[in-house]
């Protein structure tokens, strides 16, 4: 709880922060505006995962609960980061990040889910 609830809080500021900035500051076009929009939503769902799974830790295995913890942080940075790029500056050499950081952030639900059906073995 003291590293992964104060980090995806602060993963949920910037999300608020950057979807302000992408509704009213930056000129974007119907794709760009999408691009945004959907690394927008995708950053504040995992913001909030990575709380949860702050939260969870007294609860589901410890290691598990930590790599969860990192896949969110790591696949929310590569994933929602190489879309608001692209979204601000078109396409560039960045874009296959987006892809890696997908599958990390569905290896960090697979970790969790694990961390939680194992308990709390490794505490």
């Amino acid at each position: 709880m003291k590293l992964w609830t104060p980090t995806g809080a602060a993963l949920g500021l910037s999300a608020v922060a950057l979807g302000a900035v992408g509704a009213h500051a930056v000129p974007l076009d119907d794709h760009a505006r999408a691009l945004f929009e959907t690394a927008n939503r995708y950053h504040f769902y995992h913001a909030i995962a990575l709380v949860l799974t702050g939260v969870s830790l007294g609860h589901v295995h410890a290691w598990l609960g930590h790599g969860a913890g990192m896949a969110f942080l790591m696949g929310t940075v590569l994933f929602s980061g190489s879309l608001y790029l692209t979204a601000l500056h078109g396409p560039n050499a960045l874009g296959f990040l987006a892809p890696v950081g997908g599958t990390l952030l569905m290896a960090g639900w697979l970790l969790l889910a694990l961390a939680a059906l194992v308990g709390r073995k490794g505490r």
